[in-house]
């Protein structure tokens, strides 16, 4: 069963299969972190691979139609007039 958000029930499965840009990079960032005391001089490499995909995500936008803040907003705008 869904989480409710007001009257509306939401399947958090349906959205936990989203790609997620730039996980990898930055799951390698926080691990080398953590591995080196949160001393980021050691991560150099992984910093700068999570920084350039973040720079080569910044030019594309987003599908708001397909967000859940999109489709909660959506429904819930009758609820409020």
């Amino acid at each position: 069963m869904g989480r409710k958000a007001g009257g509306l029930y939401i399947n958090p499965k349906k959205f936990g299969g989203v790609i997620k840009p730039c996980m990898m990079e930055m799951t390698s960032f926080l691990n080398c972190l953590a591995l080196n005391k949160q001393n980021d001089d050691k991560c150099m490499r992984q910093k700068e691979l999570l920084v350039t995909c973040t720079q080569a995500q910044k030019g594309k936008p987003k599908n708001a139609a397909q967000t859940i803040n999109y489709h909660l907003h959506r429904l819930g705008r009758d609820k409020f007039k």
